[in-house]
């Protein structure tokens, strides 16, 4: 395979943008399905929701990846979900994608979802194609979603086409490229036909291809002279500039289609296998194992040594699937390679090339490629070599869980069953966490959302049958401190023998709002105060008491301790003395800096016809809500709002019943914020109630 002619790209987008149904039309042009299936009606659905759920659901829950051949390039496409309760799945695919499709619906335009996905973009530094989807809508406006992306999303984005007919008289596309008019004929808009661009349009056609080169000369001198000379541009110069510019990340190109009418794909596969670099246009580097602040080079070469990333892990009937992406090297069939976290010298039993769920069998896969291997023993992220000790590639970012609830097995007999599928589930995703209650020996799952968590138990009871019963959704609420207080603490114990004594002197306080680490420990020690072998010791100490505040025994987040000074024992102080010291000393400080419970707030995005505005407006307010704002995007106003996670259950429900079915809604995590008072007060009553009935049940 020529390394120039690969492409790995993902399709991401907000819930609904219509990114399945253009993998799906994808599918269909490039050859490799015959019929064209939709999300939802009628016949098997989409070919790339292949599992039950999806298809009854009509939304992607896991991302499924697929290989497909166009104008003799190779393009492996992932198909990602929209739902920020699975955001994991978009977050590890652009960790290991060479470029992406930003799919955005005419009438929505940039939504809180787009906004996430164009966060997790730049994050892995993935240059993009952006595609205007549903331009068959009613109220479609694709200039109004350009100005929206140029705004929100701080990128350079220009129209690349301009639409022929509007809404449901969408025919085609003006190419400002070829200055061509472009149509879709046949039944399902399989031949592209070139015609002139009709009469009305051809004004508007060169003044938006001015605009166009204009702002592409901004990545290019020879482009900028050839424009200020009033020379023709041509072709060839368009196609080397929107290639540089598209591949720094700063430009973003913009198609425009719609994908259920089988209108505009090809152009945009035209666009991805033109712009979109090959892996071998990438600078990809590894962390040295020995040195992880030095860098070194990936080359894309299959005799250079493998470095691979495990991205993903599924398990299903026939053993673990590992989701691997080569980056260097070959990985072959029967070889044994090294996991460089754990050190371990593992066997590939099989390399599969995935379609959707469907396998192809290879001996060998070479640098790009995108495959699923069997045989070995891997956690997401993990990075395999040839030799032990060689490097290791950066993690995938994972966001914390937000929401908790318990689950519990109807009988004795599921226990078991019910383990091996948290276990399998657990180890799939990281976002989705299992741990046990303390008190209660209850089982409790914590995950991003309530469709989160809705969707596993709908999975343990269909595919481990067993029945479960789950407790309320509960929050996950924070402890943190407001003001800096000074500690000086000493731990002594005699009991007979030796003894234990620590004794610690500084601070404890509050970290700034926009730091990025929940916890910080600083030592000022001097003159040996306390022996250098203990000052770890304090710090273990601190943190082991973050996972329980005193409050209400929520973890605590936000803190700094400072260690100033203390004393020690020459016989009686020891590691544990300082670890006891320090734990004591934390619960006791922390009461007097004034804490607060933090809750986590959610960004929720409300679309209403416009005569429920008012009454869904007052239910947001009523939900502790506050609005941010409020516009209308063609028939539908649109509500931009944050609302506490506490008070969003059953909101689905709420929202239905109260627009007659119309409203929708999507949600995800902004931040932590404190929580008022009164509420506050009520949260700690709650949790005490609830830790004295536990004890009840534990001594009954």
């Amino acid at each position: 395979m020529n390394i120039a002619k690969l492409r790995n790209i993902g399709i991401s987008a907000h819930i609904d943008s219509g990114k399945t149904t253009l993998s799906e039309r994808i599918l269909f042009y490039a050859g490799r399905i015959h019929r064209m299936q939709e999300v939802r009606g009628e016949g098997d659905g989409a070919t790339m929701d292949h599992m039950e759920l999806e298809r009854e659901r009509g939304i992607t829950i896991t991302s499924a990846a697929t290989t497909v051949e166009w104008q003799g390039h190779t393009i492996n496409l992932i198909d990602t979900p929209g739902h920020v309760d699975f955001t994991v799945e978009v977050e590890r695919s652009l960790r290991v994608l060479d470029g992406a499709v930003l799919v955005l619906c005419s009438v929505g335009g940039v939504q809180s979802q787009s906004l996430t996905v164009d966060r997790q973009m730049k994050r892995y530094h993935v240059p993009r194609v952006a595609f205007i989807n549903k331009m068959d809508r009613i109220g479609a406006n694709p200039f109004s979603v350009v100005e929206q992306v140029r705004n929100k999303m701080k990128a350079d984005a220009v129209l690349m086409q301009l639409p022929i007919g509007k809404e449901e008289d969408f025919e085609g596309v003006v190419d400002l490229v070829k200055m061509k008019a472009i149509y879709f004929d046949g039944k399902a808009g399989e031949q592209v036909r070139e015609d002139e661009i009709p009469a009305g349009m051809a004004d508007e056609a060169v003044e938006a291809r001015q605009a166009m080169l204009e702002s592409l000369s901004m990545y290019s001198d020879e482009l900028m002279e050839t424009l200020l000379a009033e020379d023709e541009v041509g072709e060839e110069l368009i196609h080397k500039v929107l290639k540089e510019a598209v591949q720094g990340q700063d430009f973003t190109p913009v198609y425009l289609g719609t994908a259920v009418k089988n209108k505009g794909v090809q152009p945009l596969l035209d666009a991805i296998t033109r712009y979109l670099p090959s892996p071998d246009e990438r600078d990809k580097t590894a962390m040295k194992f020995d040195d992880p602040e030095a860098r070194m080079p990936l080359v894309p070469k299959p005799s250079e040594p493998l470095v691979a990333m495990a991205f993903k892990i599924v398990d299903d009937p026939y053993g673990q699937l590992t989701f691997t992406r080569i980056y260097q090297g070959s990985l072959k069939k029967g070889e044994m390679y090294f996991n460089q976290r754990t050190g371990q010298k593992q066997r590939i039993s099989r390399i599969l090339r995935m379609h959707a769920d469907d396998r192809e069998e290879i001996d060998e896969a070479q640098p790009g490629d995108i495959v699923a291997v069997m045989g070995i023993d891997a956690a997401s992220g993990d990075t395999y070599a040839a030799t032990s000790g060689f490097c290791t590639l950066e993690n995938i970012y994972v966001p914390e869980p937000v929401i908790k609830m318990a689950i519990n097995p109807l009988s004795r007999e599921g226990a078991d069953k019910l383990g091996k599928a948290l276990a399998r589930f657990r180890k799939e995703d990281p976002t989705f966490h299992v741990s046990t209650d303390e008190e209660t020996a209850e089982t409790v799952i914590a995950g991003m959302g309530e469709l989160h968590l809705e969707i596993y138990v709908e999975r343990i009871q269909r595919e481990y049958k067993v029945a479960v019963e789950v407790g309320a959704p509960k929050v996950s609420y924070r402890e943190a401190a407001t003001r800096k207080v000074e500690f000086n603490y000493k731990h002594k114990k005699q009991t007979g023998g030796s003894g234990q004594f620590a004794h610690i002197v500084g601070y404890i306080e509050p970290l700034e709002e926009d730091a990025e680490e929940n916890y910080i420990f600083e030592e000022q020690i001097t003159g040996g105060r306390i022996p250098k072998e203990y000052i770890p010791s304090v710090d273990k100490g601190f943190q082991q008491s973050l996972a329980k505040g005193p409050l209400a025994e929520f973890p605590i987040v936000g803190l700094r301790a400072v260690l100033e000074d203390g004393s020690y024992h020459e016989v009686d102080s020891s590691d544990m003395a300082f670890q006891l010291a320090a734990r004591g000393c934390l619960r006791e400080t922390f009461l007097k800096a004034k804490p607060v419970l933090l809750e986590p707030v959610m960004k929720v995005e409300v679309e209403v016809p416009p005569d429920f505005q008012g009454p869904v407006a007052g239910e947001i307010s009523s939900r502790r809500g506050i609005i941010q704002s409020t516009e209308m995007q063609g028939d539908a106003a649109v509500i931009l709002a944050e609302i506490p996670l506490a008070e969003t259950f059953g909101y689905s429900t709420d929202l239905r019943s109260m627009t007659q079915g119309q409203g929708t809604f999507s949600m995800e995590f902004a931040r932590y914020r404190q929580v008022p008072a009164s509420i506050q007060e009520t949260v700690i009553a709650e949790r005490k109630a609830e830790k004295e009935g536990k004890q009840l049940v534990g001594a009954k």
